[in-house]
């Protein structure tokens, strides 16, 4: 579904629901002050026509001449000061709400993130996302705290001192009045350009940040393979995009700054020619024509404004676009609900594993229909059982695994724990029982406690034992500071081994009644292995564990092996089972023994 500019700002709305308050404050300070800017011009023009013992205000006829200038001055002064004083409570005022805004807006934006498939992040690059999550973000609070409101003061501005001059001289009041229809349109029209290029400039903002993040993350390999120069020039051309683009909406802007202030000059001009015929014919005071020319300038003063606010505002509505693009992407996987979109009470759907029997049902998984990643796969693990998962590089079997936890949703089939589907167990259950060890460790930037305890609620004593139980104590004393010991960005303080370490101990502490396990070995040296490798066998004890691994120990060890070609099952059974029927497994086990291949 489509949403235009307006509903996408309606939506934002519900944002400022707990500001009610102070926003209702700023909407009502607005009247006073644009009264205060409008009668400064015509207390100026009657202190001119005061000394020239013309004065229109009935008041004045009755003071002397030195009370009138003293009351006029007076009255100027208090004007001001009331007007600056409104002003600044106003601006503070739009600036806390504003960012109260983007506070709530960034915290929906990262839990909406967070919430997206897999499927979502697989095609949308890092550098994008976070593009949308700061500087999209900041421009909206930009457009909110100095445009929003202050397209409204101005509006408002406008207003009152329209009428002030119809009522003051209904003639010079409509001239200038006049002038601001070609401005509107030229507005318009260049809003609708500029729009189109600021989309643009955001676009290429983000693929530079995703530029720069990618050669970041990859400096390893762009350091080895002497990349430098040519990563180099290729983000120095992807800048020269990004300024060209900005160039576009440089112009755009300079064009309706200098086309305001050109109409503003001849209105000045016309004011000035009209005004001094009348002045001279007898029609008009001077005192009330100096109110004219200051009216005049106080009349382009929020166009001025609106020209200079121009790049915020529209670059607040492009990324009030990208934010709503963004908040419109659907939430592919959550919880069950039922056929009446009503949904289930949470007590009746609580699930803890009791025997962690899983199935497959005519499973079928793809990104696109032509190319599928799983087809029409069944199978079953009884409970308790350890079933290893064996096949060619793209076979499926990290999909599957994917799938099983709920990271990405079969088009076809259904999965099952215990006899229930997973999509009707609250996804929060279903991976608390599930205790997944990846090949990629990735570890947050903490201490070691931290990143082993996540969601799970233990004292540092008991995870302390755990980790003695588990033959961490060797890695423990080489830390600094043991589970105090500060983690750098992804545990790059750590060896790729000594992070799969803590990955086996932080699902040990969960005690899951299924384990999957991707490869949990597979950057450990030999001696490493073997430490853990007894612990591994006590994890695996008494659990149903899906287990992909390449290497001909840890495989032939499972109680039965499946063989993936293609996502499709085409073979299973045991270690000597397979081998004696001399199909795909026995040809992989025999490149392996010879030290060709992996599993």
């Amino acid at each position: 579904m489509a949403f235009t500019d307006l509903q996408r700002i309606k939506r934002l709305g519900r944002y400022l629901q707990q500001d009610r308050r102070r926003l209702l404050i700023i909407f009502l300070i607005l009247v006073p002050v644009s009264i205060a800017g409008a009668i400064q011009p015509l207390l100026v023009g009657q202190a001119i026509s005061v000394l020239r013992g013309e004065p229109t205000f009935s008041i004045l006829k009755t003071l002397s001449l030195n009370e009138s200038i003293r009351l006029l001055v007076s009255l100027l002064l208090i004007s001001v000061l009331t007007r600056l004083a409104l002003q600044g409570y106003q601006t503070y005022n739009i600036q806390a709400v504003g960012q109260r805004l983007t506070s709530r807006i960034r915290e929906e934006l990262f839990s909406h993130s967070m919430a997206l498939s897999l499927r979502f992040h697989d095609r949308m690059p890092v550098g994008k996302l976070l593009t949308r999550l700061t500087s999209d973000v900041d421009a909206l609070a930009e457009v909110f705290g100095s445009g929003a409101v202050g397209i409204l003061a101005d509006l408002v501005s406008l207003f009152v001192i329209a009428i002030t001059m119809l009522i003051v001289e209904w003639r010079l009041g409509a001239l200038l009045l006049i002038t601001q229809i070609p401005v509107t349109i030229f507005i318009l029209w260049l809003q609708k350009c500029y729009r189109r290029s600021n989309y643009k400039v955001r676009e290429e903002l983000s693929q530079l940040n995703a530029d720069f993040q990618e050669n970041l993350q990859g400096l390893e390999v762009v350091q080895m393979f002497r990349r430098e120069n040519i990563n180099s020039k290729k983000f120095n051309d992807r800048g020269n995009i990004y300024r060209k683009a900005i160039n576009g909406t440089i112009f755009y802007d300079s064009s309706i700054s200098a086309f305001i202030e050109w109409v503003s000059l001849a209105a000045v001009a016309l004011v000035l020619a009209m005004g001094g015929w009348m002045v001279t014919s007898g029609s008009l005071g001077l005192g009330s024509l100096t109110s004219f020319i200051l009216f005049s300038q106080r009349l382009f003063d929020p166009l001025r404004q609106l020209a200079e606010r121009f790049t915020q505002i529209q670059g607040g509505l492009t990324a009030v676009e990208r934010i709503g693009e963004l908040l419109e992407e659907k939430v592919e996987i959550s919880d069950f609900k039922d056929a009446s979109s009503i949904d289930i009470p949470r007590e009746n759907m609580s699930f803890t594993p009791q025997k962690g029997e899983v199935i497959f049902d005519k499973v079928s998984f793809f990104y696109r229909p032509d190319e599928p990643i799983i087809k029409d796969l069944s199978f079953r693990i009884a409970p308790g059982e350890n079933v290893a998962l064996v096949g060619p590089t793209g076979s499926g079997k990290t999909t599957i695994i994917r799938l099983l936890c709920r990271l990405y949703e079969p088009q076809e089939g259904r999965i099952l724990i215990d006899g229930k589907d997973i999509k009707e167990i609250p996804i929060d259950q279903l991976r608390k029982n599930l205790g997944v060890v990846l090949q990629d460790t990735f570890l947050f930037s903490g201490n070691v406690a931290e990143n082993l305890k996540l969601d799970a609620s233990i004292d540092d004593y008991r995870l302390l034992e755990i980790c003695k139980e588990l033959g961490l104590s060797t890695l423990l004393n080489r830390l600094p500071s043991g589970l105090n010991t500060h983690l750098r960005e992804r545990g790059g303080n750590l060896s790729s081994g000594e992070r799969q370490l803590l990955s086996v101990a932080r699902v040990a502490i969960r005690n899951p009644r299924v384990l999957i396990m991707d490869e949990a070995t597979a950057f450990m040296d030999p001696s490493t292995e073997a430490t853990l490798q007894r612990d591994l066998d006590r994890l695996l004890e008494k659990r149903t564990a899906l287990v992909i691994a390449h290497r001909l120990a840890t495989v032939q060890s499972a109680d039965r092996i499946m063989v993936l070609r293609r996502g499709t099952l085409i073979e299973e059974g045991t270690h000597e089972d397979l081998r004696s029927k001399g199909g795909l497994y026995s040809q992989l086990a025999d490149l392996q023994e010879r030290g060709l291949a992996k599993l």
